[in-house]
Order: structure tokens, then C-alpha cells, then sequence
């Protein structure tokens, strides 16, 4: 297992689709020193994306270049394209005291889970089972099969919940936005094996 260390902290969010994550992850960028990370991708960008911002636009070649490099905490392939979270850039966020946000499946936090064992894990789910279908079904973009599907896939999902560090549900998005802020903040005062950087710190101003 690949041992890092690192200054900032790595915050994993996951969830199912229409739990919220993206709405808490925008407000809690608005509100204290979080980056989010941002994923490489074989796809094509659309309109109004942006290179380095919205994704890592590569080709195929250089997709599959870096995966034999090892430059990847985790990717995956979906349907035709591939997406992955560049290690070097996490890295250097975290080596400079930026802390930074993963906002990414279940499948995909696993695999950074055993890579970085130190990452906080956060898992967002909605209030009820209900409440994720009207929120689904409010967007207007998906047919009752495709709903269906989602629901369906969202029960596996949630039986991961024990592999995460937290789980925020999701009712009011500021209370949401609230927990997950106070996760952050109570992360960077949890006592650590960085204490006795700490301690010897206070040893040499006596």
C-alpha cells in the first residue's frame, strides 16, 4: 500500500445521484479554504467547459498513458470515455496546506481509500427515499425507466455507508452545508501522529 503524507487534508464526498453533493460542495467552497479537485476525462469538451476547470480534456493515448504511470488515485471507464483524479495535482494542493475535495462515486473513493488510508470519507444521502425520487423526477431529464434504475442502483449504494468516516443527510441544504464545514473543522483539530510536531515545537520555546 502506497504510504502519502500530506499537509492539507483529502476529503472524499460521495453519494447517490440527486442526494445534493454538488450544492453542498459549491457552498462550501464559498465558505472556507476548500479546492476542489478536478478530473481528467477522454471525452470531448462540451459548451461553456473550460480546460483545467470544468475537466483534464486528453486523448485516449494519453488517457491510457497515464493509467500505465500510475498517475491516477483512482479512474474508471464510463461507457465509451474515461475519468480519472490526477494524483499529481491533488498532491501538490495537499503539499501546499490546501484542502481538497474529491467529488466522486462509491466505486471510485474505495480505490482512493486504499491508496489514502488518511483521507476523510463523507457520505451525503437525502432524507428518504421519497424525497431522492422528487428530486430526480424534478429534473425533468430522465424517463420513469431510467428513475427507476437509479433508485434501484441507489439501494446498493447506500449498504457502502459503513466504509465512509461521516454520513450528512441531506434535508436543508445549509444544515447539510453546516455539518460538512463543521466535519472540516474538526478534522484539522483531531489529535494526530502530527502531535508531536506539535509538542516539539512548544519544547523549543521554553
Amino acid at each position: 500500500m502506497e504510504e502519502i503524507s500530506s499537509k492539507g487534508k483529502l476529503f472524499v464526498i460521495s453519494g447517490p445521484s440527486g442526494a445534493g453533493k454538488g450544492t453542498i460542495i459549491k457552498e462550501l467552497i464559498k465558505q472556507i479554504d476548500v479546492e476542489l479537485s478536478v478530473s481528467a476525462t477522454t471525452r470531448k469538451p462540451r459548451p461553456g467547459e473550460i480546460h483545467g476547470k470544468s475537466y483534464y480534456f486528453v486523448g485516449m493515448d494519453k488517457f491510457r498513458e497515464m493509467i500505465r504511470r500510475g498517475e491516477f488515485l483512482e479512474y474508471a471507464k464510463v461507457y465509451e470515455n474515461f475519468y480519472g483524479t490526477p494524483k499529481t495535482k491533488v498532491l501538490e494542493k495537499l503539499d501546499e496546506g490546501h484542502d481538497v475535495i474529491l467529488e466522486i462515486d462509491i466505486q471510485g473513493a474505495m480505490k482512493v481509500k486504499k491508496v489514502f488510508p488518511k483521507g476523510v470519507f463523507i457520505f451525503i444521502l437525502p432524507p428518504s427515499m421519497a424525497e431522492l425520487r422528487r428530486r430526480i423526477t424534478g429534473r425533468g431529464s430522465e424517463t420513469k425507466e431510467v428513475i427507476d434504475l437509479r433508485m434501484s442502483k441507489t439501494l446498493g449504494e447506500i449498504a457502502y455507508v459503513d466504509q465512509y468516516d461521516y454520513c450528512v443527510i441531506n434535508g436543508q441544504i445549509q444544515e447539510a452545508v453546516n455539518r460538512v464545514k463543521a466535519i472540516v473543522i474538526a478534522e484539522h483539530s483531531k489529535v494526530s501522529s502530527d502531535i508531536q510536531g506539535i509538542l516539539d515545537e512548544f519544547e523549543e520555546e521554553k
